[in-house]
């Protein structure tokens, strides 16, 4: 019986050794991937010039800007909780010569998630549209000039700077 197990031993032996069977041999290694994501705002507004036509101020309490339905589009790359601002803030009044039309008589409707529509100003910040964390956000600005028979005649023009920020 000793033999017979003997033989059984050395004929499983021999198959494994012609059969090609072997042990594997292995090694693994780990590969750490890393990406940096850096806050980072990006503020598009589709024209960089408004154009108040002259009207009958009986017939036109309100004068819309010829380049109505001003498309806005602000993206943002923060954390998730992180405030994204816009705001507008004017470089004076409108100015014609030695003449003036005060920037309050300028407004702003807004449409859009998280903008805002407002009254330009040259002494406070105004927000124009507020969101919290990542994303592309888009909106729709209408402006108008209060009209009024006491303006002077003349050219009249200011600055307005839109500020995009995230903490």
């Amino acid at each position: 019986m000793r033999k017979n197990l003997t033989l059984i031993a050395l004929a499983i032996s021999l198959s494994l050794i012609f059969s090609g069977i072997s042990i594997a041999a292995t090694d693994s290694k780990s590969v750490l991937i890393k990406a940096k994501i850096e806050k980072v705002v990006k503020l598009i507004v589709d024209t960089d010039t408004l154009v108040f036509p002259n009207m009958d101020p009986n017939q036109m309490k309100q004068v819309p800007a010829l380049q109505n339905e001003i498309k806005v589009t602000v993206k943002a790359r923060t954390g998730s909780t992180s405030p994204v601002n816009l705001n507008v803030i004017a470089d004076g009044d409108l100015v014609s010569g030695l003449d003036t039309i005060s920037v309050q008589n300028v407004t702003w409707q807004a449409s859009g998630q998280g903008f805002s529509g407002g009254t330009l100003s040259k002494s406070n910040v105004q927000t124009a549209g507020s969101w919290k964390g990542s994303g592309v956000r888009e909106g729709v600005f209408r402006y108008y000039l209060n009209n009024s028979w006491n303006y002077q005649k003349g050219e009249y023009q200011v600055t307005v700077t839109y500020t995009l920020t995230t903490p």
